[in-house]
């Protein structure tokens, strides 16, 4: 990822406590985090949360997005409905490498119940310092942004 890039960063209830760990470990590598929330660990959905990040990434507001939930799952699920995003759950530095490289993720998604704060700190710094490594790889993306086009030929027989 670039220097000097501002990251969108939300949670919801169940991984409102390693967000807050995300924010601090990011604040204190001197990284800019806009928190959209949530506050607290009371219940709340985590559509919500996903939606707002993603759509700071994708207005440019923001250069990249975590999102943090139980699993990881259902906040890729909600914020890859965004077009242009590619939200990538990863709870291990293999992953977040492969998602930058292979998959130019821009929103990355952990679950606070497989990670601990010292493997957080591994993935978020494995994801930020992976680029992308075009080639092969940026036809595929080309593919995979195409299938939500209203133009792609699979929804124009």
């Amino acid at each position: 990822m670039p220097e000097n890039i501002q990251i969108a960063l939300a949670s919801d209830h169940a991984g409102f406590a390693l967000k807050e760990k995300v924010r601090e470990y990011l604040t204190r590598k001197g990284i800019a985090v806009r928190d959209l929330g949530t506050n607290s660990p009371a219940s709340v959905d985590y559509p919500d949360y996903a939606e707002k990040v993603a759509r700071q990434v994708a207005g440019g507001q923001a250069g990249c997005g975590i999102l943090v939930c139980g699993t990881g799952l259902g906040m890729m699920l909600a914020a890859n409905q965004v077009p242009g995003i590619r939200a990538l759950p990863c709870n291990d530095t293999i992953s977040a490498h492969f998602a930058r490289a292979h998959n130019n993720g821009n929103v990355l998604t952990l679950g606070s119940r497989l990670l601990d704060e010292a493997t957080m700190e591994k993935v978020v710094d494995t994801w930020l310092a992976t680029p992308f490594e075009g080639g092969r790889h940026a036809a595929r993306i080309k593919k995979i942004d195409a299938i939500g086009e209203p133009s792609h030929p699979e929804k124009n027989p």
